[in-house]
């Protein structure tokens, strides 16, 4: 697991403290003075939480929850709300041919969305993906520059029969979770701050190297939360993929990153579930602890974040991966 900004920071500090006062330069055959190396491990989860009828609750305290890692309650060492601390947002767009017909919906919401929600200290990148994955905007804060990454959205699909089934020399498809775990894994793990992966698709993986546990494994050693938007076009999810849904995927995927799925449809439309992640974002509260569980072996370790009131549902991460990295 890899230490958070807050826990880089306080290891800092503490081994600024304990380092001994700078000593006259000693002669070379003498040996120098050990040098104190501090480590702190702190946990640091991001989670938001909603009242029964949906909305978004922002003024609760450290001690409206109650922190299990394993089942085993923890002592809660820092705890903020995080509405200022910068943000990393990956936009992963589906470009594959069950959805040709949205992808210019999906450029022009798209730019509204990165034009209200990144602030001054915030950064985001652009992929597409269909038969492979293709950064078409690495990471920046500027509008600009996104904007043009969107433009560069194309249809990237491969070979079809006149029935609409794959060739079969050609398996790949739609690689949604090869783009998930580059994202992650290429562009996520070693940024600092708060971190989310918005990916909108009709969630059918045709073709990907890897599986989806891969993928939600990687999101989660890089501390990202994935939000996915289910944006289907009839015309494929009931005649090419024979009436099956992504949903169930997709869900999983978010659900286990402390993320959720949204539904485009004609009550939701793609402009108004990027508002509502964009209030998400804003609205999260961040909890730290040190865990009582000593080693970093590389295993996972479940994490709940419990409210004391039944009224309340927290939505965070399920766990996180102790390395030694």
């Amino acid at each position: 697991m890899s230490l958070s900004r807050l826990a880089w920071i306080a290891a800092a500090l503490c081994a600024v403290a304990q380092t001994p006062p700078a000593q006259p330069a000693k002669p070379p055959a003498e040996p120098e003075e050990p040098v104190i190396k501090v480590e702190v491990d702190l946990v640091n989860v991001l989670f938001s939480v909603r009242e029964k009828k949906g909305g978004y609750i922002s003024d609760l305290t450290k001690d409206d929850f109650t922190v299990l890692e394993d089942g085993k309650q923890q002592d809660v060492k820092f705890f903020a709300r995080e509405t200022n601390l910068p943000l990393t947002i990956g936009l992963l767009v589906d470009v594959s041919k069950s959805q040709e017909a949205l992808i210019e919906d999906e450029r022009q919401a798209s730019h509204r969305f990165f034009s209200q929600v990144l602030r001054p200290k915030d950064m985001a990148f652009l992929i597409s993906f269909g038969v492979d994955s293709e950064l078409l905007q690495d990471l920046t804060n500027s509008a600009t520059l996104l904007k043009q990454g969107l433009a560069g959205l194309r249809l990237n699909a491969g070979a079809y029969s006149p029935t609409g089934s794959p060739v079969p020399i050609a398996q790949r498809g739609t690689v949604l979770y090869e783009a998930i775990y580059l994202a992650a894994n290429d562009r996520l793990k070693n940024e600092v701050g708060r971190k989310a992966i918005v990916v909108i698709t009709d969630g059918n993986d045709v073709g990907s190297r890897i599986k989806i546990e891969k993928a939600i494994e990687e999101a989660q050693r890089a501390d990202a939360i994935i939000y996915s938007v289910l944006y289907e076009d009839p015309r494929y999810t009931s005649g090419f993929y024979g009436g099956m849904s992504g949903e169930g995927p997709l869900k999983r995927m978010s659900e286990e990153t402390g993320g959720r799925m949204f539904r485009v449809d004609r009550r939701y439309s793609l402009e108004q579930i990027y508002n509502e992640i964009q209030q998400e974002l804003r609205s999260q509260y961040a909890i730290g602890y040190t865990p009582t569980h000593p080693s970093r072996d590389g295993g996972f370790r479940k994490v709940e974040i419990r409210a004391k009131s039944k009224d309340l549902k927290v939505q965070a991460r399920r766990g996180y991966y102790a390395s030694g990295s």
